[in-house]
C-alpha cells in the first residue's frame, strides 16, 4: 500500500508524488483513489486504489537499477530492427507506456544507434527526447542530483 508523500513512477509520464488518497463515487460505489502529482508537468493524476498493479506504477529506480540503465545504453553491438519506422515505433512506443526504465534505455539506445547511420524522423527524434527526458527525470530524482549531471551521464554512456 502506497502513502500519502511517496515518490513513485507513472509509466509514461514519469515520476510522481502521492498527494492524497480520497474516496470518489463512481457508479454508485464509493472507491479510494491515488492523487498523484507528475512532478515533472505539474499534471494531477486520479489513479483507483485497486488498479495501481495493472497500470504499471513501481518504486524509484535504485542504485542497482541505474547502473543496469547505464549498461544498457553504453551497448552497441545490438541488432537495431530494420523494419519501417511507423512500425518500430509502434514497438518503441509500448516500451515507452510500459514504465519499466529499463525498456525506455533500450529505446533510448536504439535510437541512437539508428541516429548514427541516419537521421532519425520526426516521431522518432520526438521519442528519443521523450526516452532521454524520462531517464535523466527519474535517474535526478531517484539519486538526488541535478538533471543536467545526469545527461552528462547518458551522454558519455551513449558515446555521442
Amino acid at each position: 500500500m502506497l502513502k500519502v508523500g511517496d515518490v513513485i513512477v507513472y509509466p509514461a509520464h514519469g515520476v510522481a508524488a502521492i498527494e492524497a488518497v480520497e474516496e470518489r463515487e463512481i457508479s454508485g460505489t464509493k472507491l479510494p483513489f491515488y492523487i498523484l502529482k507528475i512532478i515533472d508537468s505539474q499534471m494531477t493524476v486520479m489513479v483507483p486504489v485497486s488498479n495501481v498493479e495493472n497500470i504499471g506504477i513501481r518504486p524509484l529506480v535504485d542504485e542497482k537499477g541505474v547502473k543496469k540503465v547505464m549498461s544498457i545504453l553504453q551497448q552497441k553491438d545490438v541488432p537495431v530492427d530494420n523494419q519501417t519506422w511507423n512500425r518500430r515505433y509502434r514497438e518503441y512506443m509500448e516500451k515507452i507506456k510500459s514504465g519499466s526504465l529499463f525498456e525506455i534505455a533500450e529505446v533510448l539506445r536504439d535510437l541512437n544507434i539508428l541516429k548514427r547511420g541516419k537521421e532519425l524522423s520526426f516521431g522518432e527524434k520526438k521519442m528519443y527526447d521523450t526516452a532521454k527526458h524520462l531517464i535523466a527525470n527519474e535517474i535526478s530524482i531517484a539519486k538526488k542530483i541535478d538533471k543536467s549531471e545526469v545527461e552528462k551521464m547518458i551522454v558519455k554512456a551513449t558515446g555521442k
